[in-house]
């Protein structure tokens, strides 16, 4: 066996990693914060300062513990190019449960009285006690979850993870894109050129960092003039919205309310178990062999975490770890993205960060991993299975479907 020492754990694709494992987070908060405050004219202080601080510890916690994982997976197997499983805020939950919990709990409470500051804290706590809920949920389920990945067939599971690529990692972004397709275009363009098709750009400068950059620039230097379609935001000013994410036990308060939610918070539960042990199986297939009940035990405990500090968003073992492994990606990338986004959500800058990029430069990220995870499902799958691999698909795309037609602006 190798000594741990000699485990390669930061390479030169861990930047391209961690810009895209971290902006990955970037989206889906942008899509939460975007939703509340212009969706359903949420408080956007109490988004920023007591909603994403506690969400992006869940995030620090799983990245650190992934970051571990992948070291000691390194020394058990004598493998120096391993890849971590990277963790971050799962994107169809938090879409979901901003669109029919946090929203509706809030434009529920004002209807009954009361007062729209009284309304957003007592949303925040349902919104942690519902975190408390699927947490809790989730650590029961996790010490299941090698039977699963043993009796359920693989088309079965990468077919279905497939689908959720598709329909809700990949559709949904590519509408911003087209509602500004001269710099969302532009920015799938470039991320397509250096992370599908391989081609190193000059100086090997991180892809999705040019992308996201120069998307950003296009969209500031030609939306004054009425070029870049949609609605043009000016710059925002230079401000962080920081908060401490201290333990609390004020998700007691919005338990009872938070019941009403259990038949979403279940499914949303759910959903990430068994999209955890799928990724786990793409994870395996792409080579790093990790154990399913660590990867799930450990998202469970993440999202306790986020929910008894404040958080309203669950975190999960995120589908695409080949394609991290295609970049040439090993530990480094997850170390820094829990960094990053952990302290970000202490010192306020994800706050701006979310409100300097738009979410037309930031979606073609989430095209990515979609592509990636589609393509493995048949290509990892024998192909007689493709039928049922196909198959998987059609369950998403109803949901999409229902989604779409519930809530049309989405």
């Amino acid at each position: 066996m190798k000594d741990q020492a000699r485990y390669r754990w930061f390479a030169i694709g861990d930047l391209n990693g961690f810009f895209g494992l971290m902006f990955d987070n970037m989206t889906v908060l942008s899509f939460l914060a975007g939703i509340l405050v212009f969706g359903f004219g949420f408080p956007a202080d109490i988004v920023y300062q007591r909603m994403f601080p506690g969400t992006a510890l869940g995030v620090l916690f799983g990245d650190m513990v992934y970051t571990w994982m992948a070291f000691r997976l390194a020394k058990k197997t004598g493998n120096p190019h391993v890849t971590a499983m990277p963790l971050g805020l799962d994107t169809p939950s938090t879409i979901g449960i901003a669109l029919v919990v946090l929203g509706p709990a809030f434009v529920s409470l004002k209807a009954q009285g009361m007062p729209e500051r009284e309304a957003a804290m007592m949303t925040w706590y349902i919104g942690m006690a519902t975190m408390v809920m699927i947490g809790i949920v989730k650590t029961a389920l996790s010490f299941a979850g090698r039977w699963v990945q043993k009796v359920v067939p693989q088309a079965g599971l990468l077919g279905s993870l497939a689908g959720i690529g598709l329909a809700l990692i990949g559709f949904i972004p590519l509408v911003d894109i087209f509602g500004m397709p001269l710099v969302g275009l532009v920015s799938l363009g470039l991320i397509l050129y250096n992370l599908v098709a391989r081609v190193r750009l000059p100086g090997h400068a991180p892809g999705v960092l040019v992308a996201i950059a120069l998307g950003t620039a296009l969209y500031y230097t030609l939306g004054p003039l009425g070029w870049v379609g949609g609605t043009f935001q000016p710059l925002p000013p230079a401000e962080f919205h920081g908060g401490f994410p201290i333990p609390t036990l004020d998700f007691i308060k919005g338990f009872v309310p938070a019941l009403t939610y259990l038949p979403i918070a279940i499914p949303f539960a759910l959903l990430t178990v068994v999209g955890g042990i799928n990724v786990t199986e793409s994870a395996r297939v792409a080579g790093d062999d990790f154990n399913t009940r660590d990867i799930l035990l450990t998202e469970a405990v993440a999202t306790l975490i986020a929910g008894v500090c404040g958080g309203v968003a669950q975190s999960t073992p995120y589908i695409g770890q080949p394609a991290y492994k295609g970049m040439g990606a090993r530990a480094g990338y997850t170390l820094m993205t829990g960094l990053f986004i952990g302290l970000g959500g202490v010192l306020g800058y994800i706050g701006y960060i979310v409100e300097l990029i738009p979410r037309a430069v930031l979606a073609p990220i989430l095209i990515f991993v979609a592509l990636d995870i589609m393509v493995q499902a048949f290509l990892a799958c024998p192909a007689k299975h493709a039928p049922a691999v196909a198959f998987a698909y059609f369950p998403t795309v109803a949901r999409l479907l229902a989604i779409k037609l519930s809530n049309p602006q989405i």
